[in-house]
């Protein structure tokens, strides 16, 4: 069975309404609770961005049965790996065993806060690459030191580990990612509908059997379409610029800038607006028949009313999800 999820997205509410909603995701049924880890928001627009871990400790204190994971960390310029993988074993004893620790490259807007420049690309996988061999061999127990181009540890070990080893996913966007890192990972982790991803990572994974693959979509849920055009393309027209894109900009200046020229119409060509169960059905079919196991809606919009009605047609969102899956 498909699994449905509800994305905590931190860019857009603060840490207490992100504890209540996921208490309410899991009451109406989505089994699975993805958080973005940010520094900044995307837009202005969207105005928030708590601690992801801090708030997902509290999350899994108030939550028993859904799954949390991280949608996702970088786990090499804001915090060390050394570091990430302390919080994942932590998280998943607080959440006893519920913990996905979902990885990625990062993106210039988060991570320049260091001060130390925002490496290109092939620096940038080589960086996240060393960072999962870390984080996987701390995770497995014992003293771990380590001596690559990009990190060093030395003599680092946790001393709380939960009792099940803590899946790691990543984020990949093409083959070079997915057959670098299908071998270091157990779930693979992508925003974009597209099979030949989970061809790539699936014929690299020496797994023996499919993947675990988590993709995620916004929608903007409620009955006025067009107020739900409005608010999509106010705080989610810096989604349709692509990775590539978005990882480079630095700051909401320049998302608000690359982004001026985005009608609200394009945008409601790539997300779904409006109180349409088919429409946002038709759009997650992309992903499952692309070979994706688990999809994480993402609600558009950070008030108490705008998340409630999604929330009130959540029982039958998931359904129609998981009919559509198959």
């Amino acid at each position: 069975m498909a699994g449905v999820g509800y994305t905590l997205m931190t860019e857009q509410a603060g840490p207490k309404d992100l504890v209540r909603w996921a208490v309410r995701a899991e009451e109406t049924g989505f089994d699975l609770l993805v958080s973005s880890d940010h520094y900044s928001p995307w837009l202005d627009e969207q105005g928030h961005a708590p601690n992801a871990w801090v708030t997902l400790g509290a999350v899994a204190q108030a939550t028993e049965r859904a799954e949390l994971m991280t949608y996702v960390t970088c786990p090499t310029m804001r915090y060390h790996p050394a570091v990430v993988a302390q919080q994942a074993a932590t998280l998943a004893l607080l959440s006893d065993n519920r913990f996905i620790l979902g990885l990625g490259a990062g993106e210039n807007l988060n991570e320049h806060i260091t001060g130390t420049g925002w490496p290109d690309a092939d620096q940038r996988q080589e960086m996240l690459s060393e960072a999962v061999s870390i984080i996987r061999d701390l995770l497995d127990g014992g003293y771990v030191n380590f001596e690559g181009a990009c990190f060093r540890v030395n003599a680092a070990k946790l001393w709380d580990l939960p009792d099940r080893p803590v899946p790691l996913g990543v984020a990949v966007s093409g083959r070079q990612s997915c057959e670098l890192f299908a071998l270091l990972a157990d779930v693979m982790i992508a925003v974009e509908p597209e099979s030949s991803l989970a061809e790539w990572w699936d014929a690299a994974s020496d797994a023996g059997q499919p993947a675990r693959k988590v993709g995620q979509m916004p929608v903007c849920w409620g009955q006025d379409r067009d107020e739900c055009i409005r608010r999509a393309h106010e705080q989610f027209r810096w989604f349709g610029g692509g990775w590539k894109v978005n990882a480079e900009l630095p700051s909401t200046a320049g998302f608000a800038g690359a982004t001026q020229f985005v009608r609200p119409e394009d945008v409601a060509e790539s997300i779904p607006c409006g109180d349409s169960i088919d429409a946002v059905a038709e759009a997650a079919s992309a992903y499952f028949k692309a070979g994706f196991t688990d999809l994480a809606l993402v609600q558009v919009g950070g008030t108490e009313t705008e998340q409630e009605r999604f929330f009130d047609a959540a029982p039958e969102l998931i359904t129609a999800l998981r009919e559509t899956a198959g």
